[in-house]
């Protein structure tokens, strides 16, 4: 818990963006990805940050920084209007064409690598560090991940046999079960959690059928935190009847934990692996 606590330390905002906008009249830097703004923030880099888009929201001080928007849906436009003279993004932003006109103009763009493990957590603060002429900080920083990292998901180990079987849904928009498959950050995160994906017959996310999630068979449900009333989000869930039928539904076992931090695979993934195995195994779910 240790290594915890210092990147939550090296995490908290030293001042608003506002005051760090008056002590560095020049902040220089845009971020597109919520964990590439973790771990510039975490470098003690957040004075350089002067936009920053939509999937940035921790810590919390960032969103008073303007926003260029969803970073899968980017207009030149916008992300150029902020003046920046380095965007750092991690993989996957887009549209091409969009990236495109950005690249060719007189900006220099740095792409994070994305991957879903640990090591892929520090290559990303590696990539970070260089862009930003803090080597030896990303250093430092790196290693407190790993060690974190490494405490996390061994607590997380457990037997195969008593392993739950976690579906992570994405969304029930109009119905219809939107579930992660292998090779995701979802899948990953389970996996590093000490569960078991109940899907393992797809790559990515996918509209799945009733009887697949009943095939599944899911011991507990898997979701983002969107701050809705839990209670009679269950209600809604377990209702379902791709859901009502599953071991899931019989226990009402369902767990919901921030987005960005479980997903995000930044400098928090350890909090992650840590509250998803507590839900799972220590009365959550």
């Amino acid at each position: 818990m240790a290594g915890l606590t210092a990147i939550a330390t090296t995490l908290a905002w030293p001042v608003s963006a506002q005051e760090a906008a008056q002590t560095d009249p020049q902040p220089d830097v845009l971020s597109i990805g919520g964990s590439v703004t973790e771990i510039i923030v975490a470098l003690g880099q957040g004075h350089r940050l002067k936009a920053r888009d939509t999937t940035s929201t921790y810590p919390p001080e960032v969103t008073e920084l303007p926003d260029v928007g969803y970073m899968r849906a980017l207009s030149p436009e916008g992300v150029l209007s902020v003046g920046p003279s380095l965007i750092i993004s991690e993989e996957g932003a887009g549209p091409p064409e969009a990236l495109e006109v950005i690249r060719a103009a007189d900006v220099e763009f740095i792409e994070v690598p994305e991957a879903f493990t640990a090591d892929g957590i520090l290559q990303k603060i590696d990539v970070v560090g260089d862009a930003l002429g803090v080597p030896d900080r990303a250093d430092e920083l790196a290693a407190e991940v790993k060690a974190a990292l490494a405490a996390a998901t061994q607590d997380a180990e457990r037997p195969e046999g008593s392993k739950k079987r976690v579906l992570f849904v994405i969304s029930t928009q109009d119905g219809k079960i939107n579930a992660s498959g292998t090779g995701t950050s979802a899948d990953a995160i389970i996996r590093m959690a000490g569960g078991v994906n109940a899907i393992s017959d797809y790559e990515g996310y996918k509209q799945i059928t009733d009887e697949a999630v009943g095939l599944a068979a899911p011991d507990v449900i898997l979701m983002m935190d969107r701050g809705d009333d839990h209670g009679a989000a269950d209600d809604q869930l377990f209702a379902m009847p791709a859901i009502k039928l599953t071991p899931a539904a019989e226990t009402r076992a369902s767990v919901r934990i921030d987005g960005l931090l479980l997903l995000g695979f930044g400098p928090r993934t350890a909090e992650a692996v840590r509250q998803l195995n507590d839900a799972l195994y220590d009365g959550g779910a």
